[in-house]
């Protein structure tokens, strides 16, 4: 049926929306194609490039022959000598050029219609909501109210889990990692307290999880400086300890493996047993004090992954620069 129609429009209307419409659509399927690695998108999308360039050429041919009509006049002249003058006719009246100011309005026309339509094919895929729930970011929020510790409520602005969830959650998080193409498929914040201390030292923390990273965050209302912190590693098992600054702050870069619990559920519907913790993947750790001058406290920016592959100390060091000014410093006591 469309074909129908396009062979009852005028040459100079059918040829230019033939090459307007072609032109469009190659260019966006071979974007598409690109962008998708799509191999059979980009032969289609070359396919309509090659017909708009051949109706391109059926338009300049057509041109220069409206424009140079000389071989045939000069070959009508001829057979006119060369016929006897009494069978000569009459020189007739010439013909009035027939207006084709109709024609011209319903190209524009035809042209604004099909240019309206190329424009809804190309902004198409854009405007529309996409439907792909994997391209979303996992939320820090399950919508329940947590009861904040005691510890929460005597320590000077302590930020939450939540917020440090919801700062830690960064749309180009992936992206600091070095693995642009991933999305979080977890992220939470939780309201802890520090071991040891009989639930008097508040310790929020948050954690993003990715298919080949995972990221926590931790911050310790302690009274500990980092200087204590770098003496206290030398009766751990911390690696590779480096002492530098991140915002002005003092920090240290460590590493240490994260712990390994296997649970081995009874096949019989028992319960399951246990086995020994082991040591995990080496996870990368920064810790920066919670302040200019270092009164105490710390914000731990850890990173490991099940591979046990870790990324450049750099990536922990941009992830740092990007949520330490979301996080207020402690307030002096």
């Amino acid at each position: 049926m469309l074909g129908f129609l396009l062979r009852l429009l005028p040459f100079w209307v059918r040829e230019p929306l033939l090459i307007i419409v072609g032109s469009v659509l190659g260019v966006r399927i071979m974007y598409l194609g690109v962008g998708d690695q799509d191999w059979v998108a980009i032969g289609l999308g070359v396919v309509f490039l090659v017909f708009t360039a051949i109706r391109v050429q059926v338009v300049v041919r057509a041109l220069r022959a409206r424009r140079n009509p000389a071989p045939a006049a000069s070959a009508a002249g001829a057979a006119a000598a060369a016929a006897p003058a009494a069978a000569v006719p009459p020189p007739s009246r010439p013909s009035t050029p027939e207006k084709d100011h109709n024609a011209w309005v319903q190209a524009v026309a035809a042209v604004a219609v099909f240019g309206a339509v190329a424009a809804v094919l190309w902004l198409g895929p854009d405007m529309m909501p996409s439907d792909d729930t994997a391209q979303q970011t996992a939320s820090c929020s399950d919508g329940e109210e947590e009861e904040l510790p005691q510890a929460f409520k005597k320590t000077p602005r302590p930020v939450t889990g939540e917020e440090l969830c919801k700062v830690l959650n960064r749309p180009d998080l992936a992206t600091l990692l070095g693995t642009p193409e991933e999305t979080a498929s977890s992220a939470s914040g939780t309201n802890n307290t520090a071991p040891l201390t009989d639930e008097r030292v508040a310790l929020p923390e948050a954690e993003v999880r990715f298919e080949t990273y995972t990221v926590n965050v931790s911050a310790t209302y302690n009274d500990l400086t980092t200087d204590q912190y770098v003496k206290l590693m030398k009766y751990g098992d911390e690696r590779d300890v480096r002492t530098l600054k991140v915002l002005g702050r003092p920090a240290i870069f460590s590493s240490d493996h994260t712990m390994k619990l296997e649970i081995s559920l009874g096949g019989d519907g028992s319960a399951g047993s246990g086995g020994p913790v082991e040591d995990g993947p080496l996870a990368r750790t920064l810790t920066v004090a919670l302040d200019r001058d270092d009164r105490g406290g710390y914000c731990d920016f850890t990173v490991w992954s099940t591979t046990g592959a870790l990324p450049d100390d750099r990536v922990l060091l941009d992830i740092a620069e990007k949520v330490l000014p979301k996080i207020p410093e402690r307030a002096r006591r």
